[in-house]
């Protein structure tokens, strides 16, 4: 059993080491480089990954034809729409790069094909779904498209490290008094977790949940929709209410959960403003770390 969590921890370090593997400027360029003289290698990606998610779903005891044969076509896809566009640079989407990005997301969203896993291995295997996608999205939208804005690089300013700090000082004693005048979130307490746990959980949720979810809804559906109409607030309110409304299949309050997306909206714009404002999409990621860690230890 002990060796079973080694080899799953191994395939979820790996998807993660590839994520911020690609925040350096070498592998970028390296990417860009190699899709832009041969365009039809993004096709490689899909049977790339499916490798990985079949020797994931194999480990977890989960492994099946009809499983990969999904997989399969949930990374072809996207790569398709991409592909038939052609390799970039590209400044301004297309109809089909939106159609791309709910292609990468809304599987993942609704879980389609949990039916075909058992119970045991979702959480493992939703975790390898999920990396895959976010590094499919990279590989389009960095890598093949090229498109402007992502912001997917290390902090390049000084006010990369104090936005977010900034950021959760104003938003979070909004969220936290609407969250208890919806009843979402309870009164404040203190922490009692150790140093060592809430330290650690950090990492987790910014690794986990909040860069995986900054990249999707900032660097990819809020930066093209700058790009397409324009960096306003109504294309910052847009993404904001599209990351809220994403929260309306979450728990545990009953389903829809729209007191999560009153709170996830205007989390929402606190996370693009910071986006908007800083030089790494890392800023945003980690407000929306501070915002999670504290529901989770202080409320």
């Amino acid at each position: 059993m002990q060796d079973i969590h080694m080899e799953q921890t191994a395939v979820l370090a790996l998807l993660l080491a590839a994520v911020f593997a690609l925040l350096a400027p070498a592998p970028q360029r390296l990417l860009q480089n190699a899709l832009h003289r041969r365009p039809a290698g993004i096709c490689a990606a899909p049977v790339l990954f499916t490798a990985i998610f079949s020797i994931a779903s194999a480990i977890a005891g989960a492994g099946s034809l009809r499983l990969t044969l999904l997989l399969l076509a949930y990374t072809t896809a996207p790569v398709v729409c991409a592909y038939v566009q052609g390799a970039g640079p590209v400044s301004r989407p297309s109809g089909l790069d939106f159609i791309t990005i709910l292609l990468l997301w809304l599987p993942l969203e609704f879980a389609a094909g949990a039916s075909l896993i058992p119970r045991p291995a979702q959480g493992f295997l939703h975790s390898v779904a999920y990396g895959i996608a976010i590094l499919l999205g990279l590989i389009i939208f960095l890598g093949f498209r090229s498109f402007p804005g992502l912001q997917f690089n290390l902090p390049r300013h000084a006010r990369d490290y104090w936005l977010p700090i900034t950021g959760f000082v104003i938003a979070a004693p909004v969220l936290a008094v609407v969250g208890i005048v919806l009843d979402f979130i309870p009164s404040p307490h203190t922490p009692t977790q150790s140093a060592g746990r809430m330290i650690s959980t950090a990492g987790l949720i910014f690794a986990g949940t909040a860069l995986p979810e900054e990249i999707l809804f900032r660097s990819l559906i809020q930066n093209l929709l700058m790009l397409r109409f324009g960096a306003s607030a109504r294309t910052l309110l847009a993404a904001a209410f599209i990351f809220g409304c994403a929260h309306l299949d979450n728990g545990p309050q009953p389903l829809p959960n729209w007191r999560y997306m009153i709170l996830a909206t205007i989390a929402g714009v606190a996370y693009g403003a910071v986006f908007r404002k800083a030089s790494t999409v890392l800023s945003s990621a980690t407000l929306h770390m501070l915002v999670d860690w504290t529901k989770h230890f202080i409320f």
